[in-house]
């Protein structure tokens, strides 16, 4: 996948399938659109997500996360346009004419229903229906995905995962909600109880669950191990100003400082708290892995 990022000169060569949006989370309603532009390829279009970089905020996925996952379902390019004021004050007649047919030689775009864009968000899918003649593109409406009586969006994501509601976050999404990082050297207290953990901080702006103990699985290299994670401060141990992602894993003790590991969460056991002894804190983590494993073996069968 080709990625351009923090310049507004980009152009292809290249005739090309375009979706744009904000793709926060690239979550099920995304991929329809992604899904959409893929298909085209094999009528020899290039596949191309064109998104805004509207600079550091929380956020579901993480810059290198996203270009990952797009990269790994098969996308050409991925544009990430800086908002600036040369393209927030561009009329959306222009920005068609100028950017998507001149610049990027659209000859499809997939959008959404609530698709809006230009200065003042004054451009719309109808807009792009009523140039389509003109400009010598194809466009395709596609209805929002809906899941249990509600449409599936970013901010309905985001509420979910405030509640710590991992389930339903990772049915929304399609995949499971993850944290990628570098393993970090930590206080070596879970090593000192006979519970060895890695320890991680993601990137600020990324998105976290509520403090607590989650069920997860954690890819290293081709392979995959459960275990249990801690999101917080170690309040038992203190000291700690940053949240950091600390994970257990049931089956495997490696020394993994220095890699770069993604955990993935699913089922969400209790919050984070403060015990009177290092004793209470281990007798409540080896219930916690209890719980872990009855939490994945009950998922096995």
């Amino acid at each position: 996948m080709r990625l351009i990022t923090g310049t507004t000169e980009f152009e292809t060569t290249e005739a090309t399938a375009i979706s744009l949006g904000k793709f926060e989370g690239l979550h099920v309603g995304h991929q329809l659109l992604v899904n959409r532009i893929l298909k085209k390829k094999e009528e020899g279009l290039k596949a191309l997500i064109f998104t805004f970089d509207f600079g550091e905020r929380s956020t579901l996925l993480l810059p290198e996360e996203r270009r990952n996952l797009l990269e790994k379902w098969g996308v050409d390019y991925l544009i990430e346009c800086p908002f600036v004021e040369s393209i927030a004050h561009m009329e959306a007649e222009d920005f068609v004419r100028e950017i998507l047919v001149k610049r990027l030689h659209v000859k499809y775009l997939a959008v959404g229903t609530d698709f809006h864009f230009g200065h003042n968000r004054k451009g719309s899918y109808r807009l792009l229906e009523d140039m389509q003649e003109e400009c010598g593109f194809q466009v395709e409406v596609v209805e929002k995905a809906c899941y249990d009586g509600g449409e599936i969006s970013s901010t309905r994501i985001r509420k979910e995962l405030e509640q710590g509601h991992m389930e339903l976050v990772n049915q929304l999404l399609g995949y499971a909600y993850s944290v990628t990082g570098e393993v970090l050297y930590g206080h070596q207290i879970g090593r000192t109880l006979g519970l060895p953990t890695i320890n991680q901080q993601p990137g600020l702006s990324k998105l976290l669950p509520p403090n607590g103990v989650y069920a997860t699985k954690t890819r290293i290299a081709s392979e995959i191990f459960e275990g249990i994670t801690n999101i917080g401060y170690k309040p038992t141990i203190g000291g700690e100003t940053r949240k950091g992602v600390e994970t257990f894993l049931f089956d495997l003790d490696r020394n993994l400082y220095g890699e770069t590991l993604t955990v993935s969460f699913y089922g969400f056991e209790r919050p984070e708290r403060k015990f009177d002894s290092l004793e209470a804190l281990k007798e409540r983590i080896e219930k916690d892995v209890a719980w872990g494993r009855k939490y994945f073996g009950e998922r096995e069968n």
